[in-house]
């Protein structure tokens, strides 16, 4: 199983996304970089540069890695619109939004690729600006995954949830407020009765309860996320390299469906 590098911290959340996703494609098929370089028009330099969050793949990109992995590509897809708009947000388009658009390079250090050899080897160009009810459409998309951070993957059904006792209601976060953890099981799987997600993605400075769950259940585990205050930082990153690592992982320090998957069996 691929062991991969860490993501830039740096990285819009939205595009960390869309790499995780991509990762657990390509190792989920058993794929290497240059057997995916040999079925696709893309070569081994190119994916390691997609999948390392260096460069925001081309629409022919996420479709050629789908369809080399067997399954079908529209979630990568719509992620990859999620990213690029994010990455459009923060470089811009050219004046007067007309002709070729290119999407730069901002704060969350990726760029979005123009026509390179790739895209010439597909018989691509660079698309023109999206109409204004296309970029409302994809903002709400933002918008509903900034709220939920879920994610399924396409090539496995949802997993069994476990089901918290009770609501707990509108995370609020409050400087030195710690939650207490009461780890059971359930419906076959393990709660800490915060959360039921069994697909929310959670990179560095995620908030919320699916946090606390995730915290809850490292420190069942053995493997101490420090305070279970709810966000996700240095110390909780750590405790889930380790976990991923002991459970055959790829220790990205992200929790994403695989992890959820081992800390709820």
């Amino acid at each position: 199983m691929s062991r991969w590098r860490e993501l830039p911290a740096s990285l819009d959340r939205r595009a960390v996304q869309l790499v995780v996703q991509m990762r657990r494609l390509k190792d989920h098929s058993g794929l290497s970089l240059a057997a995916l370089a040999a079925k696709t028009a893309y070569s081994k330099s190119s994916w390691e540069r997609y999948l390392n969050g260096k460069k925001l793949p081309p629409k022919g990109a996420v479709e050629a890695l789908a369809h080399a992995c067997g399954t079908d590509p529209t979630r990568l897809l719509a992620l990859r619109e999620v990213a690029a708009e994010a990455s459009t947000a923060v470089g811009g388009e050219e004046a007067g939004g007309e002709g070729v658009r290119t999407e730069g390079a901002g704060p969350d250090g990726l760029r979005a690729e123009g026509a390179g050899p790739e895209d010439v080897r597909q018989g691509r160009a660079l698309r023109t600006p999206r109409p204004r009810t296309v970029v409302l459409a994809t903002a709400a998309l933002i918008a509903a995954l900034a709220a939920g951070l879920l994610i399924a993957r396409p090539w496995q059904d949802d997993a069994p949830a476990a089901r918290p006792s009770a609501s707990p209601g509108a995370f609020v976060h409050e400087p030195g407020t710690v939650f207490d953890c009461r780890v059971r099981r359930a419906h076959g799987v393990l709660t800490a009765d915060r959360s039921d997600t069994t697909q929310a993605i959670l990179p560095n400075g995620t908030a919320g309860w699916g946090v606390v769950e995730a915290q809850c259940l490292l420190r069942y585990r053995g493997f101490d996320p420090g305070a279970v205050d709810g966000i996700v930082g240095e110390n909780t990153i750590r405790a889930v390299k380790r976990f991923q690592t002991k459970s055959g992982l790829p220790a990205d320090g992200i929790v994403g469906p695989d992890t959820w998957e081992a800390l709820r069996r």
